[in-house]
């Protein structure tokens, strides 16, 4: 149940807000442009809402992993631009490195209700990522409300999600923020069943605590993308060239004979499209997961697969994906993933996508607005998914 205090809970006229949003999106390193946007957005209507309502709005966010060392591809400033073409009106961009300085002090104590300005990338500061208390204390100096908009970064434990929320006496959380666990944690708490989870991309290891966690929930749970050739593999099939985790045999094992046990629905890949290497224009086809060749590597799940995955989606009232079928980013094994999420599109059910590439695949591939809900956190939508607290939700005020 959603417990935490929202924007719409506060009083923000006149007030000194401090906004965490995300803002950590990719800038061409040609053009210095930003070619995706989606997260910027996002933060539009928590925005809106605040410069409506008369606040003085203080946005902070990190981009990258500059590690403490500023950089001028890191830097906010066409993260600003964009955000002032947005909002009709200027977003003036706070260009200092240290984030917070007597200057930056000085302009806040000065704005004006409405007023919107955007602070450099907080990780510029290494005690952002170490959750320092010297910097939290700094950024909450500057406001008089807190409230977090970063569902992409709530995993994390830094002073610009966390630590700043011990010294400013109002937290809250923003629209965005509210609507990822409402809408995360509506699918886990109280789905409309049949409930099919969908995990796929690389490590099994990246994934066992989503699993444990969700094999006691989902009616089927489907495994595709690399991981599934460890569960392959765990069955006693040889898997070539294919990605293997070999220290998760026994697990994979272990998950097989827990989801017959409890009645759920372990679907793993039937065939295979395999290559020679790993290439777009490698010599590929596809084989029954008996038959891998030893020269090969899985890239993509096979023609009888998508129709066993696709018909389990088709039964479906809840669906939650997370990570792609195969090697997406190359068209000729791209066949399972954009399956995956036609047949989401197309069903009467509440579709979520967990953020990560299994999102960027959905945008990519025209489906994204289709879909009841796309995660704006890869790494926060898993762990939530995990049923871990996270951080940046635990800090901000109950109601």
């Amino acid at each position: 149940m959603f417990n935490k205090k929202t924007i719409d809970d506060i009083n923000t006229k006149g007030k000194r807000v401090l906004l965490r949003c995300d803002f950590n999106v990719p800038i061409s390193k040609e053009t210095g442009e930003i070619t995706d946007e989606n997260r910027i957005v996002s933060s539009l209507p928590t925005i809106k809402k605040l410069i409506a309502d008369g606040a003085k709005v203080i946005l902070c966010s990190h981009m990258g992993k500059p590690k403490g060392v500023p950089s001028k591809s890191l830097s906010l400033a066409p993260v600003a631009e964009r955000l002032s073409e947005h909002l009709g009106k200027e977003v003036r961009f706070l260009d200092y490195d240290d984030v917070v300085n007597d200057e930056v002090k000085e302009i806040v104590s000065a704005m004006k209700d409405g007023d919107v300005v955007l602070l450099q990338n907080t990780r510029f500061r290494k005690e952002e990522t170490k959750n320092e208390e010297n910097f939290s204390k700094e950024l909450a100096s500057l406001c008089d409300i807190y409230i977090n908009d970063a569902f992409g970064s709530a995993h994390r434990a830094h002073c610009s999600v966390a630590g700043v929320t011990d010294f400013v006496d109002t937290n809250a959380v923003g629209y965005l923020m509210e609507k990822e666990i409402r809408i995360l944690g509506g699918a886990l708490d109280e789905p409309e069943r049949p409930f099919t989870v969908i995990l796929g991309g690389a490590k099994v290891s990246d994934k066992i605590e989503v699993i444990d966690n969700l094999i006691n929930k989902a009616d089927t749970l489907i495994i595709g993308g690399g991981m599934a050739y460890t569960f392959i593999y765990a069955k006693g099939y040889g898997i070539g060239k294919s990605l293997l985790e070999a220290d998760k045999t026994q697990y994979a094992l272990d998950m097989m004979k827990k989801a017959e046990e409890k009645g759920v629905k372990l679907l793993i890949p039937v065939d295979t499209v395999v290559a020679k290497d790993f290439d777009n224009d490698a010599e590929h086809f596809t084989v029954d997961i008996e038959n891998i060749p030893d020269d090969t590597l899985g890239v993509d799940i096979g023609e009888k697969t998508i129709e066993l995955f696709t018909n389990a989606i088709k039964e479906s009232k809840t669906v939650i994906w997370n990570g792609p079928m195969g090697v997406f980013e190359m068209p000729n094994y791209a066949k399972g993933t954009e399956a995956i999420a036609k047949t989401m599109a197309e069903i009467d059910a509440v579709t979520i996508i967990g953020g990560g590439d299994s999102a960027a695949a959905v945008d990519q591939m025209g489906y994204g607005e289709k879909m009841t809900h796309v995660s704006t956190g890869g790494g926060a939508s898993l762990e939530f998914l995990s049923g871990v607290d996270l951080p940046g939700v635990s800090a901000v005020d109950e109601k």
